[in-house]
């Protein structure tokens, strides 16, 4: 397993994570259509970092061992951060949909006062 492969786990990652922000941050301006596709985004990027993640595991089921080294751990916790993040944010968006559902019809039931 060479440091390239570790690497791409990282990088996959941290595109999910910046794309799971990038979500948030279109989410509190309001632009739902925008924050879903950055979480497609984020989740495409996953699923990337996970592909690699699964042929080093198919690797060492067929007996190639991979050397645990403290940059595989970094990004083995890099991923499981990644996907914890998303998740805490795609329920972060939801709330931001309600709150401005709730907004709306607010302000709409006082301008009709």
């Amino acid at each position: 397993m060479t440091e390239e492969v570790i690497f791409n786990i990282i990088l996959h990652a941290g595109n999910a994570r910046a794309e799971a922000y990038d979500a948030l941050r279109a989410a509190q301006a309001g632009e739902f259509i925008k924050a879903a596709g950055h979480l497609q985004q984020a989740e495409e990027e996953i699923g990337a970092a996970h592909r690699v993640q699964a042929e080093m595991i198919q690797q060492e089921a067929q007996g190639n061992k991979a050397e645990l080294t403290l940059l595989t751990v970094h990004a083995q916790d890099h991923l499981m951060t990644a996907m914890s993040e998303k998740n805490l944010i795609e329920s972060m968006i939801g709330m931001h949909k309600t709150i401005r559902q709730l907004s709306d019809k607010l302000e709409a039931s006082l301008c009709q006062d």
